[in-house]
């Protein structure tokens, strides 16, 4: 494998260019092309990164991939287009870093995964990469929390008025609401650092006068036997988010930054000692060049989107839902 990788980027909007802040920092990682049909967002990616002003653009991310060499492309577009890009990209025998979600359904998350076999996806997870989600997921690895017991996540952002107008309350672009948006990091986290399998969720949605779930509230009962809770607040006036872990030997509390933890007959602490933390642009240039694994798999979009379409049929139909 060549040490430069060259990345193509299909969108070129805010979260664009958040992940090519990182890729600068990488030596291996290189920017050759963007796709966007947006001139603003190509106004914008300039301004913010003047070195990027001779790199082609092109309106059509079809035509990237045809006139561009690529190893790699990271997908960065509304949650809809993911699926037929990945694909696009995935049949011409390029690795992929696609943001959240992976794919709005079921059925394309698993086309995807079989379309990955032999190459590199990551999904844009973050939290797989911070700290304090290492750490609690490692205690549970462990064995140092005990049987997981019950599971509670909150997430509150102003994201009904936030968004009011834009492509992500638009449910042909986004595919749905908070739920399946910043809400999928939270789905995520609960079920990559617990390891545990759902069995049947309960869920209850607002959608106030939009066409998409902006409040959830979501009751999960987990094969283990554990319950678990999401409540999703899109109608609020603050960003706060809440991950709380309860088993039969400890507890851990994440608290918008802050980290507890607390075994049976000790007093709670603040954990000093975090594993280090890293980021998918990192990984997903490290794993093409075969020296990690992915930290933040395919296989990880679906089991989101498994919980996230269950969780819609429930409100829905008004009813549990098995999984």
């Amino acid at each position: 494998m060549a040490e430069t990788i060259r990345i193509g980027f299909i969108g070129a909007g805010g979260i664009a260019r958040h992940h090519l802040k990182q890729l600068k920092d990488i030596p291996e990682a290189k920017v050759v092309a963007f796709a966007d049909p947006s001139e603003a967002s190509r106004k914008k990616l300039v301004e913010t990164f003047p070195e990027m002003a001779e790199v082609p653009f092109y309106s059509d991310y079809r035509e990237m991939l045809d006139k561009t060499a690529l190893d790699a492309v990271e997908i960065h577009t509304p949650h809809t287009l993911h699926f037929p890009q990945a694909m696009d990209a995935l049949s011409r025998g390029l690795h992929a870093l696609i943001e959240k979600p992976m794919t709005t359904t079921v059925e394309h998350a698993q086309k995807v995964i079989v379309a990955a076999k032999g190459k590199v996806v990551l999904v844009s997870y973050q939290r797989h990469y911070q700290p304090m989600y290492l750490f609690i997921k490692q205690k549970i690895e462990e064995g140092a929390l005990g049987k997981i017991q019950y599971i509670a996540a909150l997430q509150s952002q102003g994201w009904y008025r936030g968004c009011k107008g834009t492509w992500r309350q638009d449910p042909a672009l986004s595919g749905g609401g908070q739920l399946t948006d910043s809400g999928s990091h939270l789905v995520d986290i609960m079920l990559w650092t617990t390891g545990l399998e759902p069995r049947e969720v309960y869920c209850i949605n607002e959608f106030y006068d939009t066409k998409v779930d902006i409040d959830s509230a979501i009751t999960i009962h987990f094969k283990n036997g554990a319950q678990g809770t999401i409540s999703i607040v899109g109608n609020s006036p603050f960003w706060w988010e809440d991950f709380s872990i309860w088993g039969s030997k400890a507890a851990v509390l994440y608290r918008n930054g802050a980290l507890y933890y607390q075994t049976y007959g000790e007093k709670m602490s603040e954990p000093e000692r975090l594993p280090p933390g890293s980021n998918p642009d990192c990984n997903f240039v490290n794993a093409i060049l075969g020296k990690e694994e992915v930290r933040s798999s395919p296989e990880c979009g679906l089991k989101v989107i498994q919980l996230t379409e269950a969780a819609w049929r429930s409100a829905k139909e008004g009813r549990p839902v098995r999984i």
